[in-house]
């Protein structure tokens, strides 16, 4: 099924900015106009592709046809780097799943080193992000562990190292008859949101138990941190994050030599790999610098 040019700009523009009427404005257009290329992408494809509303929003297949016009802007953009051709249309842009607690440590370092690539960036769950790329939904995706999704160039990155902490203030609150089945079932935990694992992960290691502590649910890799610093509960923190109030006696470890170490994973789609290629090499490089180095085979 061929689909027109003309028509996936318009639907990525409305995507980007949540309306018709900023599409109309970002392609010289007016809203009917756009209206119209919309309205005859849906009449082609057979399907509603946006949810009108404030904003506007894609539909599933929205999401999907969106993300196949991307990627052939990355296809052209390739293209025309090899051909030395002006690029008269701007950078191209590129959907990427990446875990919050990586774009909050390292992620961004690797963006700043690529040119020429506008990022459009999912935030999720580092346990889900490969499941963006399965539906189609994302040119690339951070992931955990060495799990190849179908379709997709795979290279091991390394381990982000995580710190279970809390403050002085809370470990003699709750743990000052130690860190145990009984008290890690009361004293409350910090989690991401109903995606993380990662408390509940350390405690299986530790205890050999599934424990469901109660939780404050807080969706920021900064503030779990802050909170931790307040008392409001103990969490996994990345050590990048964790380590100057670690330093400073604002945080404390809960348990020494208790870290948890999560692989992590560079997945694209192969047949960007080579338009990606820049892309690629920056995160292998702040991987080397910010990851513990990947585990060989067997060791």
């Amino acid at each position: 099924m061929k689909l027109d040019p003309i028509h996936l700009s318009a639907l990525s523009s409305i995507l980007r900015h949540g309306s018709f009427d900023a599409a109309a404005a970002e392609l010289a257009v007016t809203p009917s106009a756009i209206s119209q290329r919309i309205k005859a992408l849906e009449d082609r494809v057979g399907a509603a592709l946006i949810n009108r509303g404030t904003p506007c929003t894609a539909t599933p297949a929205g999401l999907r046809i969106a993300q196949h016009a991307e990627d052939i802007g990355l296809l052209e953009a390739k293209l025309a780097r090899d051909l030395t051709l002006d690029q008269t249309s701007g950078p191209a842009r590129v959907r990427v799943a990446v875990p919050a607690d990586s774009l909050a440590t390292w992620f961004i370092d690797v963006m700043a080193q690529v040119d020429d690539l506008l990022f459009d960036l999912v935030v999720d769950d580092q346990d889900y992000s490969a499941e963006w790329l399965r539906r189609g939904e994302v040119s690339a995706a951070i992931t955990v562990g060495g799990h190849s999704v179908a379709g997709c160039d795979t290279v091991a990155l390394g381990a982000l190292r995580y710190l279970p902490t809390a403050s002085p203030a809370y470990m003699r609150k709750w743990f000052a008859d130690g860190v145990s089945e009984t008290t890690l079932a009361q004293a409350p935990c910090l989690t991401f949101n109903q995606k993380d694992g990662l408390q509940k992960s350390w405690i299986i290691e530790q205890t050999g138990r599934r424990i469901s502590p109660p939780s404050h649910y807080l969706p920021s890799s900064q503030g779990f941190v802050d909170a931790a610093i307040a008392g409001l509960g103990w969490g996994m923190n990345p050590t990048v994050l964790a380590q100057p109030a670690l330093e400073d006696g604002r945080l404390c470890l809960v348990l020494p030599e208790a870290h948890l170490d999560v692989p992590l994973t560079w997945q694209v789609v192969r047949v960007l790999a080579p338009a990606l290629a820049p892309l690629t090499t920056a995160i292998k490089r702040a991987a080397a610098i910010e990851l513990l180095p990947p585990e060989t085979p067997g060791a």
